[in-house]
């Protein structure tokens, strides 16, 4: 049987749940259908626009752009400060409501998530009008509305929903990906970030279908180990599970707001070393295992992203999350400025299975293992930072 996948993506999620919040305050009008902006404090780094009404979109006031530049292009333009208190509690609604058909759904970021219909299909019929009565539902009952694409991966689905909105429910199964996808611009395709792009465009690339009939090999050497992956996505190949959160409720996670917006891939990566440690060492103190890995990412918009991975052998060492945890975030980013980064253990277990490659070293393994306990061990007798990993360490002159 194919698998059939869901996104369901809400629209302007930060504008239209601020604007149910006010309604249901008392508010006398719909900000959605006004020239409004949630905005940040313009005393600080945060005053830039978040989310604009469709109205202020058609003045040419954009995501990320400052709002006294906003304010230039729209006199009467109105600015709502952001309430991610209110937005988390909106996001939990939305999923709690979805979690009443399935259980089998993966949480992509506070705003949108990926359901795995396959097996409740005889369930609930025929995906089109389900996808229908989910949009209708979350709007009649949560008051704003959702895009839900459909598709046979999570990467159909993804870009299926990012067809013409709001409010609509589009296909893109992998014998529409020719006609609905390859025409559209090389930038509109998941997974290429916004500075690859226009280095595609270099090379000639210009359009989703071009990439999709591109040679890896003529690839490779602008874009190494990415180049088989790039093609593969503009022909709609994505073997990905949904990985629902209900596999691990206990997971554990830990993330970081910056003090500035990161830029510098070996800052971030350094992050990454510093928070793997955390958690690694939370794992070996309860005696447990991860089998999933995730990384969580918020840009300078407040725009959030997760990458995960399921693990063919659980683990609870430093290095191995760490290096885990680095490769989905070079997929992940876009080199967009971070403001949050931080990761997540799912799928947590007391049972220490190893499947043995014969590449591998696994003495050396255990080697590892050993060192941290001792480590662990340490720190506990003589103070968390008794012994701590030299990248860990600032030098005088930083």
């Amino acid at each position: 049987m194919k698998r059939i996948i869901l996104h369901i993506d809400v629209n302007n999620a930060f504008l239209s749940w601020t604007a149910v919040s006010l309604l249901k305050s008392g508010f006398k009008y719909d900000i959605r259908d006004s020239y409004a902006v949630i905005g940040g404090d313009e005393s600080r780094r945060a005053g830039i626009v978040l989310a604009k009404s469709p109205s202020a979109k058609k003045l040419g006031i954009i995501t990320g752009e400052t709002l006294y530049s906003a304010r230039k292009k729209c006199k009467v333009l109105k600015v709502y400060p952001p309430n991610h208190k209110l937005y988390s509690e909106m996001s939990n609604q939305l999923f709690k409501l979805l979690s009443n058909y399935t259980p089998d759904i993966e949480i992509y970021s506070i705003d949108e998530c990926f359901l795995d219909y396959t097996k409740v299909k005889k369930l609930y019929g025929d995906e089109l009008a389900f996808a229908h009565k989910i949009k209708d539902e979350i709007k009649n009952k949560l008051g704003f509305t959702v895009n839900v694409g459909i598709g046979n991966n999570k990467l159909c689905a993804k870009m299926a929903s990012e067809f013409k909105k709001p409010n609509l429910v589009h296909t893109l199964y992998m014998n529409e990906i020719e006609t609905k996808m390859w025409p559209l611009p090389i930038s509109e395709l998941f997974g290429i970030g916004r500075k690859t792009a226009p280095k595609m465009k270099e090379l000639g690339i210009n359009t989703i279908g071009d990439l999709a009939n591109t040679d890896p090999n003529h690839l490779y050497k602008y874009f190494k180990n990415q180049a088989i992956k790039y093609v593969e996505i503009a022909n709609g190949i994505d073997d990905s599970e949904v990985i629902s959160e209900e596999i691990a409720p206990k997971g554990i996670s830990n993330t970081i707001t910056l003090e500035y917006d990161y830029s510098n891939k070996l800052e971030l990566h350094k992050m990454l070393d510093k928070i793997a440690d955390n958690v690694s060492l939370s794992l070996r103190k309860q005696g447990r295992y991860t089998g999933v890995i995730a990384v969580i990412l918020r840009d300078k918009y407040f725009n959030n992203k997760t990458r995960q991975m399921k693990l063919k052998n659980v683990t609870n060492i430093t290095s191995e999350i760490s290096t885990i945890a680095k490769k989905l975030f070079d997929e992940l980013w876009d080199e967009e400025p971070v403001r949050l980064i931080g990761i997540r253990l799912d799928a947590l277990t007391n049972q220490n299975t190893y499947q043995v490659s014969l590449f591998e070293n696994i003495k050396e393994r255990e080697k590892k293992l050993q060192l941290e306990k001792i480590v662990d061990n340490i720190n506990d007798k003589f103070g968390p930072e008794s012994v701590k990993k030299a990248s860990f360490v600032k030098k005088k002159d930083d």
